[in-house]
């Protein structure tokens, strides 16, 4: 039988309607009045900058939606979309000024996508940067209900000579600075998943905790002018992270000796991975690792008792 409509077959435009009216009725400064339009749009003060630098982004949130979804709790998910893009802006020294997301699924469930979307505009108002846009696309031949995917776009903006790494500065013996997670953030969730007992939900729950958005730290770190280069800590771990953003024959040179968050004790526990394992694919404890000159570590330890945010000596750099 053929469905004789769109709705029939799969799309209710309502629905997405509806979601889009939602979307533009959350009350918060980081969502644009230009919310379902064609495109959206961003104002850049050109008093501020004498040669600004663009710098774009895209990211997901991986198999930890099925976490989420497993759990039945959505309200974390949409920090995380925010968090993987915006913390890569950061660390090039730059401030994040439009985020967009993209929602595919086999349905619009209202409740479950409104839940997703206050977790966006939740993490938008952390990093400082405006909800310009985005697209939700219901596609019920290509997921099943209850089946979505996550994708979110960043913009930032920075003075090009602010603009990090300097390469060209960093040199043998430069110390190495850590930022801590909040646990595993969103990468290494498909070994997590299948190395923690379903029954263990206190861990699975740990496992949702929001990715931290580092605009606070990052921004009084990259005024200072004092970081040379800094890594967000994705899939990969730590050195594979570290090392993009390093000239040609440096290495970072790490101790391991940091407190590290207890689920990763748990999963390396129950999945009885071996610790070189654990480093290549989990950021370990260390969200955002970043190069300063051993001269400024004191200015760069006041910087942040003023600010109030903890870093960790990690390492340094090495010939290699």
């Amino acid at each position: 039988m053929k469905p004789g409509s769109y709705a029939r077959a799969g799309v209710d435009i309502g629905r997405g309607d509806r979601f889009v009216e939602f979307i533009k009725g959350i009350r918060s400064p980081a969502v644009s009045k230009g919310i379902g339009g064609f495109s959206g749009a961003f104002e850049v003060d050109p008093q501020r900058y004498r040669h600004p630098v663009f710098l774009t982004t895209t990211d997901g949130v991986g198999t930890k939606l099925l976490v989420a979804r497993s759990l039945a709790r959505m309200d974390t998910v949409g920090i995380d979309l925010v968090a993987m893009c915006v913390n890569d802006i950061l660390v090039c020294g730059a401030e994040p000024v439009a985020f967009l997301d993209y929602i595919a699924c086999g349905r619009v469930d209202e409740a479950t996508l409104e839940e997703i979307m206050r977790g966006i505009v939740t993490g938008c108002e952390l990093a400082g940067c405006s909800l310009s846009g985005g697209e939700t696309a219901e596609l019920p031949d290509m997921y099943a209900e209850g089946e979505f995917d996550l994708a979110g776009f960043a913009v930032g903006v920075v003075e090009r000579d602010n603009l990090l790494p300097k390469q060209r500065q960093m040199r043998e013996g430069d110390l190495v600075l850590g930022l801590p997670s909040v646990g595993i953030h969103s990468n290494g969730l498909s070994l997590a998943r299948k190395v923690l007992p379903k029954k263990e939900t206190t861990l699975w729950a740990e496992l949702l905790k929001p990715t931290k958005i580092y605009a606070r730290e990052m921004t009084a770190l990259a005024k200072s002018g004092l970081v040379l280069g800094a890594a967000h800590v994705t899939g990969g771990g730590l050195e594979s992270n570290f090392a993009r953003i390093l000239p040609e024959g440096l290495v970072g040179s790490f101790d391991f000796s940091w407190p590290v968050p207890g689920i990763f004790d748990q999963i390396q526990r129950f999945g009885r991975i071996q610790d070189g394992e654990m480093r290549r694919v989990f950021n370990m404890g260390i969200g955002i690792a970043f190069v300063v000159a051993a001269r400024d570590l004191a200015a760069v330890e006041r910087l942040a008792v003023e600010a109030e945010f903890e870093i960790l000596r990690i390492g340094e750099l090495a010939r290699g």
